[in-house]
């Protein structure tokens, strides 16, 4: 019976750790099978954002090269665009006619006039430029073409000044000297020298720049052969009481227009006009005066001098030149 006993209790044993040996086994097998997927996962994950990185950087390659082409091409149209300006700057020509245009110095010393805001009158005739510049005051003497070294040699051709009259924004007048200055080209540089009152020539820097037509739609002297013509003018202003001779003679000589002014009375002893003070050409009878003409059809703005009350009095008047009645004299 013992025997029976042990034998019995050595199989439930043996059971036991079968079972025992088996649920290891079964959990070993299933930790493995975890590991396995775990690891699977793991590289799917990896795979996954090695993709993702690869796209991302491709992406951003093509983005980055998109950007750096776009940028490109946006220095190439800057480029072409700023060559396109030199060349248009460098081969077109103005037509002969009159323009108003920026005068730019290296001094402060030197510049022109602040009643005309930086600017001057170009004229073109048969291509070639002249500015004539008003400026600050009458303290530049003369001014050459060219360099300070070659002004000071005998024989130099200088440039006289003219009187002209300038308007400041509070209405008053006052006479400085203006100057003729030839211009080689536009938008570049070439030297001017001047000599004030102290006697000692000085180089300076200068260039003409930003031209506009005076006036767009008058008709030009330029337009004209040279010649004795007359035309009908009329005159605005003042009291209205003065008048001027109509039709008016006109002399165009190289393309400049100059009219024959002969107004009613005697008693005017200069005019302004474009800046410039002029006087009469005649000493008797009523007062005559030669006055340029740029354009014609459009309005000018003048003053005139009278002497016939107690104190002289600058009166503002307009004229107009009406090209549809231009007529070559007889």
């Amino acid at each position: 019976m013992r025997r029976k006993n042990i034998a019995v209790v050595g199989m439930l044993l043996v059971t036991c750790l079968s079972s025992v040996g088996c649920g290891q086994k079964k959990d070993k097998q299933e930790s493995l099978a975890a590991t396995k997927t775990s690891a699977f996962e793991t590289a799917s994950e990896k795979q996954t954002e090695e993709k993702t990185e690869k796209e991302t950087i491709k992406e951003t390659s093509k983005e980055t090269l998109k950007e750096t082409e776009t940028e490109t091409e946006k220095e190439t149209e800057s480029k072409t665009e700023a060559d396109t300006k030199t060349a248009v700057s460098e081969s077109d020509e103005l037509a002969d006619g009159v323009y108003t245009a920026d005068f730019n110095t290296d001094s402060s010393m030197f510049h022109v006039n602040e009643a005309c805001d930086g600017k001057g009158t170009l004229t073109v005739k048969d291509g070639e430029m002249t500015l004539h510049v008003s400026l600050a005051s009458k303290k530049i003497l003369n001014l050459y073409y060219g360099l300070a070294e070659d002004a000071a040699k005998d024989g130099a051709q200088l440039l006289d000044p003219t009187t002209d009259s300038v308007t400041y924004s509070d209405g008053m007048t006052e006479e400085v000297y203006g100057f003729d200055i030839p211009v080689p080209a536009l938008d570049e540089e070439f030297d001017v020298a001047l000599i004030g009152t102290k006697g000692t020539w000085y180089d300076h820097k200068v260039s003409v720049s930003n031209p506009e037509p005076k006036e767009d739609d008058a008709k030009s002297a330029v337009d004209l052969e040279d010649g004795t013509y007359t035309a009908e003018v009329t005159l605005e202003g003042g009291s209205g009481r003065a008048t001027i001779e109509s039709p008016a003679t006109i002399t165009v000589k190289d393309g400049v227009a100059t009219a024959s002014i002969v107004w009613s009375s005697p008693n005017y002893d200069y005019m302004i006009v474009d800046g410039k003070k002029l006087f009469p050409v005649n000493t008797e009878g009523n007062s005559v005066f030669e006055i340029p003409v740029a354009s014609f059809d459009t309005e000018l703005d003048v003053i005139a001098d009278t002497v016939a009350m107690s104190k002289p009095h600058e009166i503002e008047y307009t004229l107009a030149f009406d090209s549809s009645t231009i007529k070559t004299a007889e």
